[in-house]
């Protein structure tokens, strides 16, 4: 007996330990992000893309808060429908990644402004916070936006964790006309868990017992070494109560964010629409069903402005 209690003992420690480490590890990598660069090559590409569209692109820059430099792109079209589109963009990728969409509300009269993540692309900051303070440098693009182009409307789009990060803007933003939301997460302890288990090819429950621990850890080393509260980052908390009207995109085939994360946000605020899109994967919708897609994202933008 006294045998078995030692080895279980050192079984127990052993976990402990290993939670410990594998939480600090974890943070690490979730805080400091690799960044997708910028180069001069693919900024050509931009702007010949733009000249196309018959845009004007122009790059911009300004100071967060804590003094980082936030840079970005806007694109203005050049028979403009007097309202622009904020676009942010997925982790771990930069303002290219939302290109796609840029071309396709400039064609529609949109003007857009596309920046970069902090700890993205070219902007300022050594570590990623999934909201809790981007949510503040979101505030200060709709101020660049209203001071600069004085739009009838600003709307909001982001994808994955530039989807997460816009609705929390929203706790404390209330200058957008809509909103649009795909694939984001509901908060941060429930998709860290979950991707603990997609990397060990487990299911999400294993995340959420088993690894749980290691999600517990991770976010006490991040309080005491970084000051940050991981358990803020919700978009889930900060819609409730939220008038701005929020439409939600996800795909029920995506693995990366299960769509339960959209579900668990909407439940949150019976104003949000839900559309779940058959078959598509992460940020995939657009590709599952484009004409769809489409209509859905320009109506829900027009009928909001035609409130205003």
């Amino acid at each position: 007996m006294h045998t078995l209690l030692r080895r279980v003992g050192r079984i127990l420690i052993g976990y402990a330990l290993f939670c410990v480490l594998a939480g600090i590890v974890v943070t690490e990598l979730s805080l400091h992000l690799h960044r997708r660069p910028l180069p001069e090559a693919m900024q050509a590409t931009a702007v010949r893309i733009s000249n196309t569209l018959g845009a004007k692109l122009e790059p911009l820059e300004i100071t967060a808060n804590d003094g980082i430099p936030l840079r970005a792109w806007t694109v203005v079209p050049a028979q403009g429908n007097g309202n622009t589109v904020l676009l942010l963009h997925g982790v771990t990728d930069n303002r290219l990644g939302m290109a796609g969409y840029a071309q396709f509300f400039v064609r529609h009269g949109y003007t857009v402004l596309m920046p970069d993540a902090r700890a993205h692309g070219v902007s300022g900051g050594t570590i990623a916070t999934y909201g809790l303070r981007e949510s503040n440098d979101i505030h200060l693009w709709v101020d660049w936006i209203e001071e600069h182009q004085h739009p009838a409307c600003i709307f909001g789009m982001g994808e994955s964790m530039g989807a997460a990060l816009l609705l929390q803007s929203l706790r404390g933003e209330h200058r957008f006309c809509a909103v649009i939301a795909e694939s984001s997460f509901a908060n941060a302890r429930e998709v860290e868990a979950e991707r603990l288990a997609n990397f060990v090819g487990m299911p999400p429950w294993f995340g959420n017992t088993v690894l749980r621990p290691v999600v517990w850890s991770g976010f006490i080393y991040s309080r005491l070494r970084y000051g940050i509260n991981l358990d803020n980052a919700s978009p889930e908390r900060a819609v409730e109560g939220v008038t701005v009207p929020i439409l939600l995109i996800h795909g029920t085939n995506d693995i990366n964010i299960r769509p339960w994360h959209s579900r668990q946000i909407a439940s949150h605020n019976p104003r949000i629409v839900l559309w779940e899109v058959l078959g598509a994967i992460h940020t995939g919708a657009w590709n599952a069903a484009p004409a769809e897609f489409e209509h859905r994202v320009l109506d829900w933008f027009h009928t909001y402005e035609q409130r205003i």
